[in-house]
């Protein structure tokens, strides 16, 4: 054991050194596998963060979540007949759910201003830019508790009914229009109207570079009344009164929806229904699709790693002639010329895998932080990195040693 593994150190050692006297002759050969894993390790970093930051955003806002809207939450193409023909959800659904589905425990409204004539938000000549304007009614905060105001307080029933004029405002919002007050009390305009400010939602931070903080919520009654809005934007999300019900409460629904917008029996739902949960494993099938695309482009760069050892290779045999014909006169059998041979393929091509790995991680962290692309490195994809390129230097090392094993070592001593 102690001689194979010392033959196997001399070995490396001489692939190192065969390496190092032809540096650039090296490089350029194990560029393509460089360029392979590099794609590959970046790709999956960059992917693995994006996993990470959606499945932490849906653990803050509550996995038993139900979505009902008239759209498709990821649209991909342009919609089908079917779908522009679907009816508005209406205020009078999320009622009819409210009052025939007993598995529900709270049901919230939301719903836009036409995406075309956004309201701006000033206090006095403080304005806040690109406020994202939205309604709710009174179970906002509780349906979706994040946005727990962490100063002043919640809508009421009362401010519902009344299409109060009365608002929440994010911190990035407070922070704009009252930079050295408390924005509790005050009025601020929002499009052509005032609202009392009742309460500043708690900080929720940037995702993808977007701020979940530039946003002013008011009564649904209130936007209805006041501003033109877009009847398709109609969102419900309803919370199961028990969180193991949720299937069952996803089917009360759907069935009373049916019902409702006389969907025939044979006749898909004419309606967006969907949980937190079904969500992200849609996500993670796009990223799924995407991470596939991404090792069809690197095998490539693989492939063409690949060709450029098994020649380099070829040369080394032709270039060593003499040299494998004394190692088999002293006593070398093939397969110790084949071993040689195919250690050294592997650890030109591994030392091609951990420059690409280098550089996959270099790039993954100057994405971070330059983009709104989060990035997470991964120990399994170090691993899958290092392990391709030593399988690379594998496969295309077997013909170089073969030929360099079978070579004549009579032959190969008068090789001049």
């Amino acid at each position: 054991m102690k001689f194979r593994t010392r033959l196997l150190l001399e070995t490396i050692s001489m692939a190192l050194e065969s390496i190092r006297s032809h540096k650039l002759r090296s490089f350029l050969t194990t560029l393509g596998i460089i360029i392979g894993v590099m794609t590959v390790i970046a790709m999956v970093s960059v992917i693995q963060g994006l996993n990470r930051s959606i499945a932490g955003e849906i653990e803050r806002i509550g996995s038993n979540l139900i979505m009902i809207q008239k759209f498709e939450p990821i649209q991909i193409g342009s919609r089908s007949d079917e779908e522009r023909q679907r009816k508005d959800l209406t205020i009078e659904d999320a009622e009819a759910i409210r009052n025939g589905c007993p598995l529900v425990g709270a049901l919230t409204i939301q719903i836009s201003p036409d995406f075309l004539k956004l309201p701006e938000v000033k206090y006095q000549n403080l304005k806040s830019d690109n406020a994202i304007v939205f309604g709710a009614d009174e179970n906002f905060n509780y349906v979706y508790a994040v946005y727990l105001p962490k100063e002043g307080r919640s809508f009421t029933a009362a401010e519902i009914r009344h299409s109060a004029r009365v608002c929440l405002i994010g911190t990035e919002v407070a922070e704009a229009l009252f930079p050295h007050s408390s924005p509790v009390g005050k009025e601020i305009r929002i499009g052509p109207e005032n609202f009392t400010v009742i309460g500043v939602m708690g900080k929720r931070g940037q995702m993808f570079g977007q701020s979940r903080d530039n946003l002013v919520v008011i009564p649904y009654t209130s936007l209805m009344k006041y501003f033109p809005y877009d009847k398709s934007s109609l969102q419900l999300t309803v919370v199961p009164r028990d969180s193991a019900t949720i299937e069952e409460t996803m089917e009360q629904v759907i069935n009373l929806l049916r019902v409702r917008r006389k969907v025939p029996p044979n006749k898909p739902n004419d309606f967006a229904i969907f949980t937190q949960e079904s969500l992200l494993n849609l996500y993670n099938q796009i990223t799924g699709a995407a991470f596939i695309v991404m090792i069809v482009i690197s095998s490539i760069g693989l492939l063409v790693g690949g060709i450029g050892v098994m020649n380099i290779m070829l040369v080394a045999v032709k270039e060593r002639t003499r040299e494998i014909g004394i190692r088999k006169a002293i006593g070398a059998r093939a397969r110790d010329i084949i071993k040689q041979f195919l250690v050294e393929a592997m650890v030109l091509t591994s030392l091609g895998g951990i420059l690409g790995i280098l550089v996959g991680f270099g790039i993954a962290l100057i994405i971070k932080a330059a983009t709104p692309l989060p990035a997470a490195v991964s120990w399994w994809s170090v691993l899958m990195g290092l392990s391709v390129s030593m399988a690379v230097g594998l496969f295309f090392g077997i013909f170089p040693a073969q030929k360099a094993a079978h070579l004549d070592p009579i032959v190969c001593l008068r090789y001049e």
